[in-house]
């Protein structure tokens, strides 16, 4: 294959790499009864090598959708609840005062916090107050921890998963877009249908609940990161995914709806979000190049929480999803 060739890859290799994508969202799906989309976004995020904004209403299954995406890759599980008294300490760890027993000399440790896993859900991060929000962000961001000086690398992969309840607005202290910003996707959690309902209380409420099943290690996991990376998009497809968010800023663009609806726009972070975005769905669909429906079907959830529309935009009902299809009907690829 020439996609192949270009990315010198072993057509053997990928095909295996390929495979257990697929083991990985058949394994989920065992569990996670319905929310075949948000599944699927949820791998994309985590072979892309970021971090994803979940959100939706309580009793959805959030931590179990969590839960067993760390069961099916293996890797170590961590969850936070974020409360308004939650410090920063809490989250990335603190030095504690030890004493050697036969020296009786007294020293530092630093103690790592729950930020040192493999895969943290930070459940209701809203709720926890701003300076606590950033130490996450920070060590979500640089991938390490700095404490009193010296600064300790989080492992590898790290992947984070903070969860919002939309309807809970009295006590809460909503991520500001510049922190949004860390964030590769937005994943919205929609209600189930009346069937998948069904099965969910049936499966639930039963003696025991079936976990996920590994359907791939970290060292695996770690080289499908790396193919994602290495896959090919055409200069032309670069060129079209930084026009698109290009014309999300309203000072800027020639898209009707977007100087109507938009009050701010994304920046260049979400240029690499979506190219990255797009490489990583191309893998989940088994290919090793990126299409323009790759970049269209990941502008939501990259673009939802980096775009900000305005006053005239929530008061006529205009849904974030509303403006983007106007967008991307006015932007061509060359």
């Amino acid at each position: 294959m020439a996609e192949q060739d270009a990315v010198a890859w072993n057509e053997v290799e990928v095909a295996s790499l390929v495979a257990k994508t697929a083991a990985l969202k058949a394994s989920m799906g065992r569990v996670i009864i319905g929310q075949e989309n948000v599944v699927e976004l949820l791998i994309t995020c985590l072979l892309a090598g970021g971090h994803a904004l979940v959100e939706g209403v309580p009793g959805l299954g959030k931590t179990l959708l969590v839960k067993s995406l760390a069961q099916a890759t293996d890797m170590q599980f961590r969850r936070v609840q974020f409360t308004p008294d939650l410090m920063p300490s809490d989250i990335v760890g603190t030095e504690i005062l030890e004493e050697d027993a036969a020296t009786r000399q007294r020293s530092f440790r630093f103690q790592p916090g729950p930020v040192f896993t493999q895969v943290l859900l930070a459940d209701e991060i809203n709720r926890a107050p701003p300076k606590t929000q950033s130490a996450l962000l920070e060590a979500m961001q640089e991938r390490s921890v700095t404490f009193a000086g010296t600064t300790h690398a989080l492992p590898r992969p790290f992947f984070v998963l903070a969860t919002q309840n939309p309807i809970e607005q009295s006590g809460t202290y909503p991520l500001p877009e510049a922190q949004l910003d860390r964030f590769l996707l937005r994943i919205d959690v929609v209600y189930p249908t009346e069937d998948e309902e069904v099965m969910m209380v049936a499966a639930t409420t039963r003696s025991s609940l079936q976990d996920a099943e590994a359907a791939m290690d970290v060292a695996t996991l770690l080289r499908l990161q790396q193919l994602v990376r290495d896959i090919e998009i055409g200069d032309h497809l670069v060129r079209y995914a930084t026009r698109l968010v290009r014309a999300t800023r309203p000072q800027e663009t020639t898209v009707a709806a977007v100087k109507k609806h938009v009050g701010w726009g994304a920046g260049p972070r979400a240029g690499q979000a979506l190219v990255l975005a797009s490489k990583a769905r191309a893998v989940m669909q088994g290919r090793l190049a990126v299409t323009r429906d790759d970049i269209g079907a990941m502008l939501l959830p990259v673009l939802a929480h980096r775009v900000v529309r305005n006053f005239e935009a929530e008061a006529d009902g205009v849904a974030m999803a509303d403006i983007l299809q106007a967008l991307r009907s006015e932007i061509k690829v060359d």
